[in-house]
């Protein structure tokens, strides 16, 4: 006789990986300032050395957060139908991308462009009318290498863009196929057993990065984004699939630690490549670039099953309410905290503070901006819903009287 487990009605370990994903995302944008990678805004005093410590999330964040947000539309979906589901997430999801596109993220340009027009006397760009020539796509910010800040742009909010269109595409395929979210459940746990747990994942996604990626990068710009979008896509689907599934979930209990001991080789060997070859002297053979292309997928698909296997062991009766305060409150954080980054470490890095000490004001001004902006944002009704909120406070909600019949 064979017996199946109760769904799961609620995630409390999803919900603390979420917050504690886009945590480390405030983090990860931080050390941007600092590496030798191309950003919004740079110190004069890049941090090589920091590398390799960006790279412990570089390979999982994002597809980290994808995987539970198709987790979170699951729940979603399974309470209200489609239209409503649509609905919900154009307000949560599209309002505040757009209002972002054109009140948020335009200093962040701004800065680039003052930047550039600092390292580069004698270049004729300005910043003179910006907003209305960045609203307008008549900025003409082109460098001397020809490339172009093309504008109105979305530059972090590409994950919101990106998620936004992958739950209409999911609210298509459940407007007509009902159970899709059994089979998709179904398949997964088909599909993720035994050693098919590391296999497939990394498998797949190790060709993604051989193929797609080698053929065409990562743009972030929707069209073209073949890699992100098989990626991210199947993350979404995956998480939307184990969401409920009890057997998943002890799978990724029992698997934690294999994985976290796997995804920190992986992430050892990436790292060790990355700093070899990052300035591109010797150039890496073909067949050295195929095999760390297996070692990049292994590291994000171990990593992310580590954490979810010690989430789900550790995480999944710790709910309450500072998981209710920051499980809505990381969206607002998310929209606003590479702006506060940008804009202070433009103006931090003319103190000349000792980098530590400008590091250190840096992460804990901006954990403290977001705070703020949420704590103001979440009063103001009118307001709430530019920043991925309902509309009115739950607090306001329950002190209403009630309806007369």
């Amino acid at each position: 006789m064979t017996t199946t487990s109760p769904p799961l009605d609620r995630r409390y370990d999803l919900d603390w990986i979420r917050v504690g994903a886009f945590f480390l995302l405030i983090l990860y944008h931080t050390g941007m300032f600092y590496v030798p990678w191309d950003w919004h805004v740079k110190t004069p005093h890049i941090v090589e050395g920091l590398m390799p410590w960006m790279l412990l999330t570089n390979p999982w964040r994002l597809t980290l957060l994808f995987l539970v947000s198709g987790a979170a539309t699951r729940f979603m979906a399974d309470k209200v139908s489609v239209g409503k589901l649509t609905t919900a997430r154009i307000a949560r999801l599209l309002l505040p991308l757009i209002f972002a596109m054109f009140v948020i993220v335009p200093p962040q340009s701004y800065y680039q462009i003052v930047e550039y027009i600092a390292a580069h006397p004698g270049t004729p760009l300005t910043v003179d009318n910006f907003w209305i020539r960045y609203v307008t796509a008549s900025g003409q910010w082109c460098g001397a290498d020809g490339n172009c800040l093309i504008t109105p742009t979305w530059n972090h909010m590409w994950f919101v863009a990106y998620l936004f269109v992958y739950t209409m595409v999911l609210a298509a395929m459940l407007l007509v196929w009902k159970k899709a979210g059994g089979h998709i459940q179904k398949a997964a746990e088909w599909l993720l057993k035994g050693v098919g747990l590391f296999a497939w994942p990394i498998l797949f996604l190790g060709m993604l990065r051989a193929t797609l990626y080698a053929k065409y990068g990562e743009t972030h710009a929707l069209v073209g984004d073949h890699y992100v979008h098989a990626v991210s896509f199947s993350a979404f689907l995956l998480g939307f699939g184990l969401a409920k599934s009890q057997a998943l979930k002890a799978r990724l209990i029992a698997a934690r630690w294999p994985a976290l001991a796997l995804a920190v080789a992986a992430w050892a060997g990436w790292a060790a490549f990355v700093w070899t070859y990052r300035h591109d002297t010797p150039i890496p053979s073909p067949q050295l670039k195929l095999v760390m292309r297996f070692v990049f997928a292994a590291d994000t698909w171990c990593a992310i099953v580590a954490i979810l296997g010690f989430g789900a062991k550790h995480l999944s009766h710790r709910g309450g309410p500072a998981l209710r305060y920051l499980t809505l409150g990381v969206f607002p954080f998310y929209l606003v905290h590479q702006t506060l980054i940008v804009v202070m470490a433009h103006y931090l890095a003319k103190l000349g503070l000792p980098q530590g000490l400008e590091g250190a004001i840096l992460v804990v001004a901006t954990f403290a901006g977001c705070f703020a902006t949420y704590e103001i944002v979440r009063r103001i009704p009118g307001v709430r819903i530019l920043f991925g909120l309902k509309g009115q406070p739950a607090e306001a909600v329950a002190k209403r009287p009630p309806a007369v019949a």
